[in-house]
């Protein structure tokens, strides 16, 4: 994960490779053409503030999200995200009720085995389902630890942090878990803010003595913004009104910190993803040694941006003609945008239609195959027994002020499970679950058939469900 935030970080700060990359996408895509013209029509406030010898304070939250790809037996990322990069409270809160359940699991079962007396296929799978397996999770902890460093290395010690939020915020409870932390653990204010509300509470006042250095400070109060944080501003939907845009410009103007900056967030864009496994590219960011070892978690990636290209309009054929082989991906977050199947066969057929230049607006991507399990599904307090597939997000932080990198971590993870037959995978979006990953080894058994390589005689726990399987040999069903 720490050659991926230093990947970001390179990315962003490279703005004449990121309007290259993005020129053509964003005149299809009028999203992503107006985030790269916030970056173009602040660049001269930006240069004032460094100009003036205000430290330039760099934070990223960043996520990055993998599946298990059956056919090869490895991680391949499915995508990058620098912006919102949600649920770390929430995934954090879900490995220790996991690990509550586990070991109340692995109790109850002793104390049935000491009652009969007895071992049977109960004791092998209480060696499996043991809290040891569960990796600790501290992304919680980790985030709100940059998020503090950050506030004071722009703000100072009086310096707050606001929160852009979407009205009628469905995600509140992950949120308020960082507000919480940063008060209590940190000592530093949150204010949640909409981005329509920025023009209204926040204003730009030059510092004392330095007429080049933009604060970003309360109307009335003077209070400094140390950080500004989005959880918001990742969709078209965020920006129903010009007064939205221009509190972004307000705020990429100011000498506040932002998690991220549009050149941060564009650094994240799909279309980047895809360029930067073009050939040489990752290798021009990363070098010739850590290039490489990135490369390899890539899944295939291609540009639509000139269908008449031989190897370009060769596979949109393929993807034409086998559907399920891709994923035709716009360039948004938030879960629910992808297309699949059907969908995406039309997509491509309409745009060659119409010329093939609107294409551009996506990307195409190899579809990852994960093996599935058996999995409980609890929602709403019912419970349901399915097929899943799961995705691993792995969260990372990092804090740069001017050229020195004060944090590059990996803080924890995330796991989202969903039924095998949906498509997304977004929690809040409606499509997943929260889970946790339980470490397992290839021959011990609990591994799907695919992956369970060499298993020599053990319990089959795999074929017959996996650690639904274990759980249910402990509690004797």
């Amino acid at each position: 994960m720490k050659a991926f935030n230093t990947l970001v970080d390179r990315v962003a700060a490279d703005e004449d490779y990121l309007t290259a990359t993005l020129s053509k996408t964003a005149q299809h895509d009028a999203f992503t053409g107006r985030l790269l013209q916030v970056l173009h029509d602040t660049a001269a406030a930006r240069q004032m503030t460094r100009a003036a010898g205000v430290p330039e304070v760099v934070l990223g939250v960043h996520r990055s999200d993998y599946m298990l790809d059956a056919p090869t037996g490895g991680f391949l990322q499915v995508e990058l995200n620098t912006i919102a990069a949600s649920f770390a409270c929430l995934s954090t809160i879900t490995t220790q009720m996991h690990h509550y359940n586990i070991g109340r699991l692995a109790a109850a079962a002793a104390r049935q085995q000491y009652r009969s007396n007895s071992r049977d296929s109960s004791s092998a799978a209480q060696q499996l389902l043991s809290t040891d397996r569960l990796p600790s999770n501290t992304a919680m902890p980790g985030i709100c630890r940059a998020l503090a460093a950050a506030v004071r290395a722009a703000g100072g010690d009086n310096a707050v942090m606001v929160m852009i939020v979407q009205p009628g915020e469905r995600n509140a409870y992950d949120q308020q878990w960082l507000q919480h932390i940063l008060w209590a653990e940190h000592g530093i204010n949150t204010v949640r803010l909409t981005l329509a509300q920025i023009p209204e509470q926040l204003v730009l006042q030059p510092a004392a003595g330095q007429p080049d250095n933009k604060q970003l400070v309360f109307k009335g109060s003077g209070v400094p913004v140390g950080l500004v944080y989005y959880r918001a501003g990742y969709t078209p939907n965020d920006y129903s009104t010009e007064r939205e845009w221009e509190a972004r410009a307000l705020i990429e103007s100011s000498s506040a910190c932002k998690c991220p900056s549009v050149a941060y967030q564009l650094a994240g864009s799909k279309k980047v993803q895809q360029d930067l496994a073009s050939p040489g590219v990752i290798e021009k960011f990363m070098g010739q040694e850590q290039g490489p070892a990135v490369r390899q978690l890539f899944a295939g990636l291609w540009s639509l941006d000139n269908p008449t290209d031989p190897k370009t309009a060769a596979v949109i054929q393929d993807a034409i003609q086998y559907p399920d082989r891709y994923v035709l991906k716009p360039q948004r977050e938030g879960g629910g945008n992808n297309l699949y199947g059907e969908d995406l066969v039309k997509a491509l057929q309409d745009g060659l239609t119409a010329g093939g230049e609107g294409l551009a607006a996506y990307i195409l991507m190899q579809r990852i195959v994960p093996p599935p399990q058996r999995t409980v599904f609890v929602r709403s307090g019912a419970w349901l027994e399915e097929e899943s597939l799961s995705e691993l997000g792995i969260y990372g932080t990092y804090l740069r002020v001017n050229d020195e990198v004060m944090i590059n971590e990996e803080v924890g993870h995330l796991v989202r499970t969903k039924t095998s037959s949906s498509n997304e995978g977004g929690v809040a979006a409606g499509y997943a679950v929260l889970d946790s990953p339980l470490l397992a080894k290839p021959g011990e058994g609990l591994l799907p058939q695919q992956l369970d390589g060499g298993n020599d005689g053990a319990t089959g726990w795999g074929a017959a469900g996996g650690v639904l399987a274990v759980a249910k040999a402990i509690l004797g069903q």
